[in-house]
């Protein structure tokens, strides 16, 4: 690397020489194209250094590139024409000329720091707008899954009734699919779905050995939750739901499943069927019941 910035500070300095040589060449009408002609000298040897050192492999680009900072080419000298000409008053317009080019700034060196920051940015950019391209492309599950199981019901001759998505709706769609009597009758609360909360959590409770063993804390710790607490409802509620309540209880899905879950009675037409809706993804907490309903199509 030593060895390939030695030889890009020699090229730097025989293009000084060289700007220099144009520069003093130059005349007031020729000014401006040698300019930038010498300016576009200096860009196309800095990215051909740049190429260079790209190219070299194990090396830390950042130290590279703070090495390249001390190599940067003065700026060019402007130059004038071969000797000074003189106006019809006998004024030296070259020497106000001249004087004009040194009182402008010079141009600061380019601040690769904030180059690389730049090139960063910008790629962040383009990623994230690829990343929103791809979820527009994305199918709308939610409505995906809405029409499949409007089929479904209509299929069963089935009418739905929305639960609030509030924690509770496991329970509140089996209260609302079950008699108000048998409910009311089950616990001693006064909402619907606080009662068959109780009277699920007092079935585990009084079953340990039927639903201790697919817990993953302590019996009395989840039969308080869910008890007294908005806990989501799942398999083992359902299980204690349909035989607390003498139910069997029918889960239908979008793509056409129905679980069932029985209510442990062996007599044929001895428990009533109840149906619940269950969606994964049509609302904003997530997996959701709502109660269903056989209708008349008559």
């Amino acid at each position: 690397m030593e060895e390939l910035l030695a030889k890009h500070r020699k090229e730097k300095r025989d293009l000084q020489g060289r700007i220099t040589q144009k520069k003093k060449n130059a005349t007031k009408k020729t000014r401006k194209g040698v300019n930038d002609e010498c300016e576009s000298l200096e860009r196309d040897l800095a990215e051909k250094h740049q190429a260079e050192i790209a190219a070299l492999d194990g090396e830390n680009p950042d130290q590279i590139e703070s090495g390249l900072d001390d190599l940067t080419l003065e700026e060019p000298i402007a130059g004038g024409d071969h000797g000074p000409t003189t106006d019809a008053n006998g004024s030296k317009a070259e020497e106000s000329d001249a004087q004009s080019l040194a009182d402008q700034p010079r141009a600061k060196k380019p601040n690769r720091q904030k180059a690389r920051l730049a090139r960063r940015a910008a790629e962040q950019e383009a990623q994230a707008a690829a990343a929103t391209l791809e979820a527009e492309s994305l199918p709308d599950l939610r409505e995906q899954e809405v029409a499949a199981m409007k089929k479904q019901m209509e299929s069963r001759s089935l009418a739905e009734t929305m639960i609030r998505p509030d924690g509770h709706c496991l329970f509140s769609a089996c209260a609302h699919s079950m008699s108000p009597e048998q409910v009311l009758k089950s616990g001693p609360k006064k909402a619907p779905y606080e009662n068959v909360r109780f009277a699920a959590a007092e079935f585990m409770a009084n079953h340990p050995d039927d639903f201790e063993a697919f817990m993953e804390e302590p019996l009395d710790t989840y039969v308080k939750k869910i008890r007294d607490t908005s806990e989501w409802g799942g398999q083992l509620e359902l299980q204690a739901i349909a035989r607390s309540y003498h139910v069997d209880i029918n889960v239908l899905q979008a793509d056409g499943r129905v679980e069932k879950i029985g209510s442990g009675s062996d007599k044929a037409g001895e428990s009533d069927n109840i149906w619940l809706a269950y969606y994964r993804h049509s609302f904003g907490l997530g997996e959701h019941y709502n109660a269903l309903k056989k209708v008349d199509k008559t």
